[in-house]
């Protein structure tokens, strides 16, 4: 079995062996089913193939997990309530706290900040992407613990740049699901889909600021130089 390569994978160990819970084979079983998780997706991955990383029985898996969705939940759960909130967040709260005199200041930081964090983290983004849109209990843990967090942080940076005049005054909301979706865009394409492509970042990142501020017309745009 590969060691984990991701330190979030060994926070996460490391915590369930902090508070007792987990016994070596468990710990095994958690590594194993995160690398193929993440590697084929849960609806592709077979217990049998976590076993085998595991190095244990299959059986071994199922005294432990009654199904490979509790085995999922076991993992998603806690990565969410323990690692992926106050991590994304305390990561995050660099560039909210951070003054910009303008609103493409703020979202070439952000796009760089969430672009660092994603190659840093792939697995767990891999496993969110997956798995959130196809199970309900994941989906209200995320907007619960990470979605809501995020917008009231995000929310008023928005409203101070409407206030200044530089961002169109409809809803933050709307504001933030719109220039969310051209980030998500560029990320899953540039990491999930086609990571085997030779991007040049810098520029993907300057197009897709561009298409934040300006969308798909010609006009009301600055020259290119």
């Amino acid at each position: 079995m590969s060691e984990p390569v991701e330190q979030w994978v060994k926070e996460l160990l490391q915590s369930y062996d902090e508070e007792g819970k987990m016994t070596e084979k468990q710990l095994r079983i958690l590594n194993a089913a995160i690398e193929v998780f993440a590697e084929k997706g849960f609806a592709a991955s077979s217990t049998s193939e976590i076993a085998q990383r595991a190095a244990v029985a299959e059986g071994t898996i199922f005294r432990h997990y009654k199904t490979k969705k509790e085995l999922l939940l076991s993992i998603v759960a806690p990565m969410m309530s323990k690692l992926i909130a106050p991590f994304v967040l305390r990561d995050f709260s660099k560039v909210l706290d951070a003054k910009y005199a303008r609103y493409e200041d703020f979202m070439r930081a952000v796009l760089i900040n969430r672009a660092e964090f994603a190659r840093n983290h792939l697995p767990v983004i891999k496993i969110m992407l997956q798995e959130i849109p196809f199970h309900p209990e994941l989906k209200e843990q995320f907007v619960e613990r990470v979605g809501k967090k995020v917008l009231e942080r995000i929310v008023p940076v928005i409203r101070k740049f409407q206030d200044e005049g530089q961002i169109v005054p409809i809803p933050p909301e709307s504001v933030l699901r719109l220039s969310a979706s051209a980030i998500l865009g560029f990320l899953l394409m540039r990491f999930v889909m086609l990571p085997e492509r030779e991007w040049d970042d810098a520029k993907e990142i300057d197009t897709t600021l561009d298409f934040i501020l300006y969308g798909l017309s010609a006009s009301g745009r600055p020259p290119v130089a």
